[in-house]
């Protein structure tokens, strides 16, 4: 029984030499065993990008939207472009030797590799997903968080590398480790000066009458692929759809919220520092039931 599945891609970018010039593209390897050098970059600095795919009944969702991301975080880390045709054969290759499961995710990692040898790492790891029925039904508690950035970091400071899918996630898990000292599920990044951001893995969707709104991603957060495909379910049901800045008052206001991402799809906030929100579960059903059925 399969439960889990490693390839190992032999060379991850067109730009870079090969790990070996007579191997295939990508090899299956044992999960378990050790792959990474300990002086790999991206462990030791976390220099590298990632994605994560939701899989549905053996289907990679949203895989094209994710290999466009996994590039552009790439080249804002001045990484190798990567082989994007290569990248697309083993996800499909991993789920496919995945064993049979209703939901189940593909992670897709390449780093800068060890330091000065020039080649990147790059894997595809696939395994059945956690249970998100819970929060997907009954909704989560969230909590507000300082970001300690202005809005417009992004434009003022591209160094920080905001909007990029990095490996450097130590501040997402802090915040997610604080969310939950606080007694909440999740958290929700706010910017200095008072902007409404992303989740540490997460986009805000808000509910605002009959529309349907998402922070702008000009603003030094990532572009949410789950939100972008709950705004094509919303556009063909004729619900309005905008990206905007969004205030602490606008989250307030909102009729409804919810966080949404890869694995854990939409997940009605039921309350935010406390206080308690109306939940949209009928919305919410319809959201998760479009994402579940996607064929791409």
């Amino acid at each position: 029984m399969i439960e889990t599945v490693l390839a190992i891609l032999n060379r991850p970018s067109q730009h870079a030499e090969a790990h070996d010039p007579g191997a295939d593209a990508f090899t299956f390897e044992g999960p378990i065993e050790p792959h990474v050098q300990v002086l790999d970059l991206g462990l030791v600095r976390g220099d590298g990008v990632f994605e994560t795919l939701n899989v549905t009944d053996g289907r990679p969702q949203a895989l094209e939207a994710h290999l466009d991301r996994l590039a552009r975080s790439a080249a804002m880390l001045d990484l190798p472009a990567p082989d994007l045709d290569v990248w697309r054969r083993a996800v499909e290759a991993v789920v496919a030797e995945l064993d049979p499961v209703r939901e189940a995710y593909c992670k897709t990692v390449m780093s800068r590799g060890v330091e000065g040898d020039g080649r990147p790492t790059g894997y595809v790891y696939a395994a059945p997903a956690e249970e998100y029925t819970m929060p997907r039904e009954q909704g989560i508690a969230v909590v507000t968080l300082d970001r300690g950035y202005r809005h417009d970091v992004a434009r003022t400071s591209p160094w920080l590398l905001q909007g990029a899918k990095t490996l450097s996630y130590a501040v997402n898990m802090a915040a997610l480790r604080e969310a939950a000292r606080r007694g909440a599920d999740d958290a929700l990044f706010v910017s200095t000066d008072g902007y409404v951001l992303e989740g540490p893995r997460s986009t805000l969707l808000l509910r605002r009458g009959d529309d349907l709104v998402t922070p702008r991603t000009d603003i030094g957060i990532l572009a949410g692929t789950t939100q972008a495909d709950v705004f094509t379910f919303a556009e063909d049901r004729g619900i309005a759809t905008s990206y905007e800045l969004v205030t602490l008052d606008d989250l307030r206001a909102a009729d409804a919220l919810w966080l949404v991402s890869s694995s854990r799809l939409a997940a009605p906030i039921r309350s935010v520092n406390g206080d308690v929100r109306d939940m949209d579960l009928e919305l919410t059903a319809a959201m998760n039931t479009f994402l579940l059925d996607r064929t791409a």
